[in-house]
């Protein structure tokens, strides 16, 4: 076991010294890439990519998997198991929906199981297929699914893959590929559009889609205390994205990528896209890995921050802004590891997973 420190400074009047360190907390996982827990809830829940869901209760992990669904997932490079989110009445209806590629040809597919919260025990058969999508290419599946504040359920998807967006899903508002989808599960069946979605009346639009223009949207997520929604935004050749999702927004892709020309090369259109939040530059790292912004109550100091790393780098950063404009920015951990995602907990607790070495870390801090 080890603890990685680094200093870095906020930058106001009397400056203090921001230290992070990553606690481990678990061993053994197999590609690690999401962890997350129900509302108030102490236990945690690591998805691995092959289609297992590892459990800590009580303190304790669990040797028994809350659920395997290897033989039913696709997985390899960018495909898997990717997601999980439990519905934000979980612990009364035991309710929770996953994201995983499957099938031949390839597919994408997000489905609701239910488990007894009780005992944690998945209910044999209760899987409810809510939305199937085509992958024309076996990378840039998205795969992060999660509930607003408004408790609808918001789906990241890649453009489809391959490179350079060559069937053009990013600006197509026909194609539920390069977007954030967002429907109500609540109602169906299988689910419902809700009623203030964006592009509701427009005829040949998907009523699904809450944004569009982005590449490979790996994960996102809400500020609990402010219900904003951050997205990273893996890039191709030369920049990565951190976005501030808003309600139609056009976040670029393959028009832009960061805020520079892509197609075309020269000369492209601006009216209309969204600026990212930040933009790094592939000296920096190759592949953004969207974090949270820090809501928990053990470590003041990370309190509002957004933390966010780069899979091939391994650097971590925080970032803090106010209405879409940036306050401050800064690296807060050289860590090394291959960070697939971050994850928190039931009171708004961080957590880190490192990819190839199969480990858990909670994220610490001090000033």
């Amino acid at each position: 076991m080890f603890t990685l420190w680094l200093v870095g400074f906020l930058p106001s009047s009397k400056a203090s010294a921001l230290q992070i360190s990553l606690k481990p907390q678990h061993t053994g996982l197999k590609q690690p890439v999401y962890l997350t827990a129900p509302n108030g809830s102490s236990d945690l829940y690591v998805v691995e990519q092959a289609g297992i869901i590892r459990l800590r209760s009580g303190g304790k992990w669990q040797t028994a998997p809350f659920l395997d669904l290897h033989s039913q997932v696709v997985s390899g490079g960018e495909m898997g198991l990717l997601s999980l989110a439990f519905h934000p009445q979980y612990t009364r209806n035991g309710r929770f929906f996953l994201n995983y590629t499957t099938g031949s040809p390839l597919k994408t597919r997000v489905s609701e199981w239910r488990a007894n919260p009780k005992n944690k025990q998945v209910i044999a058969g209760s899987e409810r297929v809510l939305l199937e999508i085509a992958q024309p290419y076996r990378n840039h599946n998205g795969g992060q699914i999660a509930f607003g504040h408004d408790q609808k359920l918001y789906i990241g998807m890649g453009d489809g893959g391959s490179a350079n967006d060559p069937q053009g899903h990013g600006q197509n508002l026909s194609s539920l590929l390069g977007k954030i989808l967002r429907i109500d599960v609540d109602q169906g069946p299988p689910y419902r559009i809700p009623s203030d979605n964006p592009f509701l009346k427009r005829p040949g639009v998907r009523p699904e889609i809450w944004a569009y223009g982005l590449r490979n949207p790996w994960r996102f997520s809400f500020d609990r205390a402010t219900g904003e929604l951050y997205a990273g935004d893996v890039g191709q050749n030369r920049f990565e994205e951190i976005d501030l999702i808003q309600k139609g927004g056009n976040y670029g892709w393959k028009i832009r990528e960061g805020l520079a020309c892509f197609f075309p090369e020269n000369n492209c259109p601006s009216t209309g896209l969204k600026a990212p939040l930040w933009v790094y530059d592939h000296s920096q790292g190759v592949s953004v890995t969207g974090g949270f912004v820090y809501r928990g109550s053990k470590y003041p100091a990370l309190k509002g921050i957004y933390l966010y790393a780069d899979f091939g780098s391994g650097t971590i950063w925080g970032l803090k802004q106010n209405k879409g404009k940036n306050t401050w920015h800064q690296v807060l951990l050289n860590s090394g590891l291959q960070v697939s995602s971050f994850g928190q907990d039931g009171q708004g607790e961080l957590y880190l997973l490192d990819y190839s070495n199969g480990r858990v870390f909670q994220i610490e801090a001090r000033s």
